[in-house]
């Protein structure tokens, strides 16, 4: 379940099949609250809101940022993270292509050090929206939206609610043109 290797709907069908026995030892348990939680972030689901200080102190929530647009992508990543900052020009390609269309990015950054989170926004481009509590998997945001692998992501239509999740590479661009066009 946290290397994402089997799709969500597989999970939940495996551990139907187990005994009332295996879910109700603690580990069964912990899977069903784990599960339970996805629920929040599943395509169709309404984004839960959140807010967290921005690189300069000030607090910024997520229902700032969907309010002002059509689309908005939730991007979990961190300065430390290299598939993440190998991800990050694509990102600023399509968010330089269709930002005036109305497509909007929070980075939540998983970050421990503020130095090293404000110097990737700067040599990265990362021109958008940012929040961090500098709490890596600890992160209340990230604990909130299951994240325990980055990069993730959650892209969410103005009404806040997530119409894919893990777009990179071309998928991304694809997906916002569709949406947005």
């Amino acid at each position: 379940m946290g290397s994402k290797a089997i799709p969500q709907d597989e999970i939940k069908a495996l551990f139907e099949g187990l005994s009332p026995e295996m879910k109700a030892t603690e580990l069964g348990k912990r899977l069903k609250e784990s599960l339970d939680n996805m629920k929040s972030t599943e395509i169709g689901a309404v984004a839960p809101d959140f807010s967290a200080p921005t690189p300069n102190g000030d607090t910024l929530a997520l229902s700032d940022v969907t309010n002002k647009g059509k689309l908005t992508l939730v991007d979990f990543w961190a300065a430390w993270c290299r598939p993440c900052r190998e991800e990050n020009p694509n990102i600023v390609s399509v968010y330089n292509k269709y930002r005036d269309k109305g497509f909007n990015i929070i980075g939540v950054s998983l970050d421990t050090k503020a130095e090293a989170w404000k110097g990737a926004i700067e040599a990265d481009g990362l021109a958008w929206n940012h929040i961090s509590n500098l709490k890596r998997f600890q992160d209340p945001i990230a604990e909130l939206y299951n994240v325990n692998a980055i990069p993730a992501a959650f892209l969410l239509d103005e009404n806040g609610v997530i119409v894919a999740r893990n777009l990179r590479g071309p998928a991304l661009e694809e997906k916002v043109a569709e949406l947005l066009n």
